[in-house]
């Protein structure tokens, strides 16, 4: 399924959101592909909010030690791979919980895979109570983040767990 340009100017946050979402539901209806559908929303958010980058990080094995592998994003050019409990992405996937960072710099362990990125959500999409992946989210402003992010994004991850 493709979806038309559209203009998202004058709208609040919310309303984003709920576009976001039934934009992302449309888009992954009927499609099998992960890596697809994976591009698709990662474009889909950024064509909607406009965020310093965002992108999916996938878990992978590598040598029998499970491992963050980056997937399809839209931004900058990013960090490849992540470790378990490392950076914000590896904490938020050990965790198992939305982590949100008003000041990127001030996170013990901060992976800096853009100097420009200065807040951050992450949020694991689960499949059977088992991180799969998560939706990682930089902004190039301080405070981005707040509780109407996570809510929506939350939303978000149970449609892509649902396609997994």
């Amino acid at each position: 399924m493709s979806t038309q340009a559209f203009s998202t100017e004058g709208i609040s946050k919310e309303e984003k959101y709920r576009l976001l979402l039934q934009q992302a539901a449309a888009l992954t209806e009927g499609e099998m592909d992960l890596t697809a559908n994976l591009a698709n929303l990662s474009a889909l958010i950024q064509e909607i909010f406009r965020f310093h980058w965002t992108g999916f990080y996938l878990v992978k094995e590598k040598e029998g030690k499970p491992e963050l592998v980056l997937g399809p994003f839209q931004g900058p050019v990013a960090c490849t791979r992540i470790g378990y409990g490392k950076g914000v992405c590896g904490t938020a996937w050990k965790e198992k919980k939305i982590l949100r960072v008003d000041d990127v710099n001030r996170f013990p362990g901060h992976i800096a895979c853009s100097p420009l990125s200065k807040s951050e959500i992450v949020v694991p999409v689960l499949k059977n109570e088992i991180v799969m992946m998560v939706l990682d989210i930089d902004s190039d402003q301080f405070n981005r983040f707040d509780t109407t992010d996570e809510k929506y994004l939350r939303q978000l991850a149970e449609l892509i767990s649902k396609i997994l």
